[in-house]
């Protein structure tokens, strides 16, 4: 376990106490950057899949139409989260969890999908 995914876990441990309201910090976070792109988040992700084997051959090239339909996709699927976030169990920072813990190679893609075309500039920082 690397040190970005200590943090991580402590941030979403602090979000899952708080989240018992009726908003949810994680998805309101989770749209923000899917909305703006902001450099941090691109590289918490990078730092997060350190000592982590990722295809980094070469990150298939999306469009800006494709990189705008994914970032609708996302965008509602962490509005459903959202809504969801208001039962009375938080769910948003037990799929964070999983996906901090267990690093899956579809979320690095997911993310660099998000970024588009930026995340192959972004790379080569």
């Amino acid at each position: 376990m690397n040190l970005t995914q200590i943090k991580c876990l402590s941030v979403f441990a602090i979000f899952a106490i708080i989240g018992f309201g009726p908003i949810s910090p994680g998805c309101l976070i989770g749209m923000y950057i899917v909305l703006f792109r902001p450099l941090w988040f691109w590289t918490v992700t990078v730092n997060l899949y350190t000592n982590k084997p990722v295809p980094q051959t070469s990150i298939e090239t999306v469009s800006v139409i494709q990189t705008q339909q994914i970032r609708k996709k996302c965008f509602l699927s962490i509005l459903g989260l959202f809504i969801l976030d208001i039962a009375p169990v938080p769910v948003t920072p037990v799929v964070a969890f999983v996906i901090i813990l267990s690093r899956p190679v579809w979320f690095y893609r997911l993310v660099t999908k998000v970024y588009g075309k930026d995340s192959n500039a972004l790379q080569d920082n």
